[in-house]
């Protein structure tokens, strides 16, 4: 199975945990080290309110190619019946389609792209 034919919900269950993990590492050699801290700040990249703005400007920035934006733009107008607990569902599709997209670009091993892109949101 090709990678774009894996269901967005799918790709965006994988990116959360990749995207997470990353996050936590940043954390880590940021030089936080008390396990509450790192929770309360991972909170302001992993939240999907933080996602939405996220995604925003890699769009607003150009950041993005054309094949990624149609990944985006695949998992943001999936029709799903979960709701979010904690945002909008305007907000809960955009940080899923940020997630699917990290997913995406795992799948394809396009490791050094997902650094940019994490590089660019944590302001390295």
């Amino acid at each position: 199975m090709q990678t774009k034919e894996i269901n967005v919900l799918v790709l965006a269950y994988l990116g959360d945990s990749i995207y997470e993990q990353y996050i936590r590492l940043f954390l880590i050699k940021k030089g936080i080290a008390k396990v509450n801290d790192l929770q309360k700040n991972a909170v302001n990249y992993v939240s999907a309110k933080a996602q939405n703005i996220f995604l925003k400007n890699l769009m607003d920035n150009n950041i993005l190619t054309e094949e990624e934006l149609s990944i985006v733009k695949r998992a943001r107008n999936h029709k799903t019946k979960s709701k979010a607990k904690n945002a909008d569902i305007i907000t809960y599709k955009h940080a899923t389609a940020f997630e699917a997209l990290i997913g995406y670009l795992y799948l394809e091993n396009q490791i050094k792209r997902i650094d940019t892109i994490i590089n660019f949101i944590v302001g390295d």
